[in-house]
Order: C-alpha cells, then sequence, then structure tokens
C-alpha cells in the first residue's frame, strides 16, 4: 500500500519512492532490534546494504541531502524521545505522533519533487498513511507486553 501511494497518489519518481521505501524498510528493523524482536536475516541484510549503500548513494538523496539530512535527525531524534517515553512508563499523544517522523520525509519528499502547493493538498493524505491509531497505540501498553 505505501508503494502504491507514493507512486500513484503522490505520483513521486522511482528514485524518490526506492529510497523512502528503503529508509521504511530499515527502520523497522531497527525497530525490532530495539525492541528485541525476531528478525528475518534477509532483511537484516537489506537493511545492511540499505544502511550502508543503497541509501547514501541513491540519486534522490544525492540531489536533495542538504534538505534530507537534517530531516533524517529529527525523526531519529523523536523516535528516540518517543522510545525513551515508552519504556519510562510514559506513553502519550505526543510520543505517538513523534514515533511517526518517518511520515515528515514522505511529505518533505513530496514538496521537494511537486512544491507547497502539491504538498499542502497531499499533507492530509500522508498524515492518513499512518496505519496504527492512537487507541491501538494505547493498547500495546495495556498489557505491559512493549519493551
Amino acid at each position: 500500500m505505501l508503494r502504491e501511494n507514493l507512486e500513484q497518489v503522490f505520483k513521486l519518481p522511482p528514485a524518490a519512492v526506492e529510497w523512502l521505501l528503503s529508509f521504511y524498510d530499515c527502520l523497522q528493523v531497527l525497530d525490532d532490534v530495539a525492541d528485541g524482536d525476531e528478525i528475518k536475516r534477509e532483511d537484516l541484510d537489506a537493511a545492511i546494504w540499505n544502511l550502508l549503500f543503497a541509501l547514501p548513494a541513491s540519486p534522490f538523496f544525492q540531489q536533495h541531502s542538504a534538505v534530507l539530512l537534517p530531516l533524517i535527525a529529527q525523526v531519529v531524534l523523536k523516535w528516540q524521545a518517543s522510545d525513551s517515553a515508552e519504556r519510562a512508563g510514559n506513553p502519550s499523544a505526543m510520543a505517538y505522533a513523534w514515533r511517526a517522523g518517518y511520515y515528515d520525509l514522505v511529505l518533505s519528499a513530496v514538496c521537494l519533487v511537486h512544491g507547497a502547493k502539491f504538498a499542502v493538498k497531499a499533507a492530509p493524505l500522508v498524515m492518513a498513511l499512518y496505519g496504527e491509531t492512537f487507541d491501538q497505540y494505547m493498547a500495546e501498553f495495556q498489557g505491559g507486553d512493549h519493551a
């Protein structure tokens, strides 16, 4: 579904789509590492390749790195703050929002490719991509099974 939205709804070029999907896959693997979840070897190998080669070699990233690097820093910092709050037993609406920083990158890619007017119209659709509701997020912590 993410790929279809990036390609068809947001009409991003292939290099942007591949960069965003690879970044997302890496985030999922790293989140699994942090949570102590099992990781398939093929997913780990893909993350290693993407993190060390494919993401920085991407033509989309190389063209827009001056914008994307500070955004990536924000994604990391926001995720770390969210994770810290969650591990301390303090999940909140802000932690829920901050763990979704990846979608800041999606919206920024839309803006970089199509400009601000298109991005303003696309922003609600980008926000709707986040598949977990706040209630689902909070339910993760009800049973105490979140690492």
